[in-house]
């Protein structure tokens, strides 16, 4: 049987997928088809995060005033943002996303901010955190073992203890939006990543700021990750990333076929999967286009002619 190859570096979102649908998982990150209109949200959140990274590292690291620090990170953002075309009944234009930089900052202050970057050992500043660990399941093809990587935004000293964080951009908050990040693998993926380095993570707290054409918002609840639950939580992993395993020398990927098929706005591939199975290729090709995603890297890659 030809199978494509098997990832060797796998990652939250990728699991998350599987989770959800492995055959929607399999389409996107196996054979690697991606939608050819790229999401607004994903690319704007993007190079908002970009724009506090520089922000942080001018002000803590480089000891510029907040004024130029401010500058530099919306700098950054603008560079990442680049000449993206936002859909017009998008929020997240580039001139709404230079103003929740701002709004951010006015917000969470730098010198009052009461969340600061930790010194993690060997002296580096907690801006941006990148782990990329081996866990205990075997690649299918290489015996090596395989590899679980993720990158935050940045660990935190806060109130004597540290604490991962990640700002997120949404469109609206409430204590729905807050209660959604209590059980998120994302954010335990992070802090078992932060202690494969020595690095004991309370929790995270995920700064979320909502962006919507006439105003911003802001909100940053805590969500805490015991080491019972980080226990559990690579269990669980351990028995999926097997269970994928399977999927991949069967050659047969289920479908969830139920709610996550209209979850988030709808599954990129809904139409797909409602076209009989000899016509799907051409939607595929209609639709999509193949790039690959290096979860190291944080970057795509044009696979070649979709065929």
């Amino acid at each position: 049987m030809s199978r494509p190859p098997f990832p060797k570096v796998l990652d939250s979102t990728l699991m998350s997928h599987f989770r959800a649908c492995p055959r929607s998982a399999y389409l996107e990150f196996i054979e690697h088809w991606k939608l050819k209109t790229k999401s607004v949200h994903l690319h704007a959140g993007a190079a908002f995060a970009r724009g506090i990274e520089v922000t942080r590292l001018a002000y803590y690291q480089n000891g510029c005033p907040p004024e130029e620090a401010l500058g530099r990170g919306m700098t950054a953002l603008v560079e990442a943002y680049g000449n993206f075309e936002c859909p017009p009944d998008s929020a997240k234009s580039l001139e709404r996303m230079m103003g929740a930089l701002e709004y951010y900052f006015s917000e969470y202050r730098l010198g009052e901010d009461t969340a600061v970057p930790a010194k993690l050992p060997g002296g580096k500043l907690g801006i941006e955190f990148n782990f990329t660990e081996p866990i205990d399941v075997l690649h299918p093809e290489t015996g090596d073992p395989l590899l679980y990587t993720g990158r935050f935004d940045a660990i935190m000293e806060y109130a004597g203890q540290l604490y991962g964080c990640d700002e997120k951009t949404t469109s609206q908050l409430g204590a729905s939006w807050s209660k959604q990040w209590d059980l998120r693998s994302q954010f335990t993926a992070y802090t078992w990543g932060a202690r494969q380095a020595g690095i004991n993570l309370q929790g995270f707290i995920v700064r979320g700021v909502s962006i919507l054409k006439t105003k911003y918002d802001t909100l940053s609840p805590i969500t805490y990750r015991p080491g019972w639950l980080v226990d559990a939580w690579y269990h669980q992993l351990l028995r999926d990333v097997n269970r994928m395993i399977n999927c991949w020398k069967e050659g047969y990927w289920d479908a969830n076929f139920d709610e996550s098929c209209n979850a988030y706005g709808g599954c990129g591939f809904k139409k797909v999967c409602m076209t009989e199975p000899s016509r799907q290729a051409i939607w595929l090709r209609q639709d999509f286009e193949k790039r690959r995603w290096d979860p190291i890297l944080r970057q795509e890659f044009v696979v070649g002619e979709a065929t």
